[in-house]
């Protein structure tokens, strides 16, 4: 079968892979559509390390094909959403329903892929750019099937991470204000979480003038090519900062526009040793910096959640596929991503 393999120098899409049968609690899934999320982008260029030879993709939708023993919750033929999430389900922050901090779904990558009889890692417990692949039982939700695949493969990384930085971590509420650096993948489903939760302001950032009109489709009330004048819209900071590109200047940025009892939430990935600064006497009133992994999600629940939103026309997905490529095309598709030429690239098989 087809898939995209990254062995540590090149990144190649080969057609010889092998993908064992499931087993207890597992279930597997042929991949329809998977987006290119920058995560992928960021192993090939070092910087989230990983073990290779490795599957990439971790953003995907597709058809169940089979389940192991004990799977009850879904079953052949129904369309389904995947998360990253391998949690284990019975340890104490599974219990507290915190999914994204149970040790089970940070690292332990396992290798369910073969390839000329050497064994292949699984990226982010998924691996949504083959053609099928064998995840845990508890990263499988059922979605209706009259949401177009190429959509629903979103849901899985960018709208969880975003729409749920929002939501969960940040709980941004009615008449908040909203700072958003950066309108990728990420920073778009910010800004629509940030409308849907009610935010009276909505100030989007972002270099490239050209992502305006995107950015208030999906919820921006205004756009600024730099942080230079976000005081003349809110004066006294916002309530809320997003820092979705990953870089420490950035970061402190999105500290020092803060609102008194503001919080500055963390979205983008840095290199791992990265260092970022902060001036300790601006944090005395109440101010925060916060952590995110996943949204602080519930992919169960949210993952529902998220499919009966965009039904009832509140989440925007079409609007997120900008472009759809075979993944013969992962190259090109790597490039208009790399290059902010579309707001998500979405690989097809």
């Amino acid at each position: 079968m087809r898939g995209v393999v990254f062995d540590g120098k090149r990144t190649q899409v080969v057609d010889d892979l092998e993908i064992r049968d499931p087993g207890p609690g597992e279930v597997q899934v042929a991949i329809s559509a998977a987006g290119l999320c920058h995560s992928d982008l960021s192993v090939v260029d070092g910087t989230i390390p990983f073990p290779v030879p490795v599957v990439l993709g971790h953003e995907g939708a597709g058809v169940v094909e089979a389940v192991g023993a004990g799977v009850g919750h879904v079953r052949p033929g129904d369309h389904v959403a995947l998360s990253t999430l391998a949690n284990c389900g019975t340890c104490a922050e599974c219990d507290r329903g915190r999914p994204t901090m149970c040790r089970k779904a940070i690292g332990m990558p396992r290798q369910p892929f073969t390839r000329g009889g050497r064994s292949l890692y699984q990226f982010a417990s998924n691996s949504a750019f083959a053609e099928r692949t064998v995840v845990k039982a508890v990263q499988v939700v059922r979605i209706p099937k009259d949401i177009p695949l190429p959509s629903a493969a979103l849901i899985g990384c960018g709208v969880l991470t975003g729409v749920g930085a929002v939501l969960n971590r940040a709980r941004v509420d009615r008449g908040d204000t909203v700072l958003v650096i950066g309108t990728g993948g990420i920073g778009l489903n910010v800004l629509q979480g940030a409308r849907i939760a009610g935010a009276l302001k909505i100030v989007a950032v972002d270099a490239n003038p050209a992502k305006e009109a995107v950015a208030r489709r999906f919820g921006a009330t205004h756009f600024l090519t730099s942080t230079e004048a976000v005081k003349d819209i809110l004066p006294a900071g916002a309530d809320h900062a997003f820092e979705c590109v990953g870089r420490v200047e950035l970061i402190r940025q999105a500290i020092d526009l803060l609102d008194r009892h503001g919080q500055a939430v963390l979205l983008g990935v840095p290199p791992a040793t990265a260092e970022a600064s902060f001036l300790v006497s601006s944090m005395y009133l109440d101010k925060s910096i916060l952590g995110c992994r996943y949204g602080s999600s519930r992919p169960q629940r949210d993952i529902a959640l998220y499919a009966d939103l965009y039904r009832e026309g509140r989440l925007l997905l079409d609007e997120l596929v900008t472009r759809t490529y075979p993944v013969e095309d992962f190259d090109k598709a790597a490039q208009d991503a790399e290059g902010g030429r579309v707001a998500r690239a979405v690989l097809t098989f």
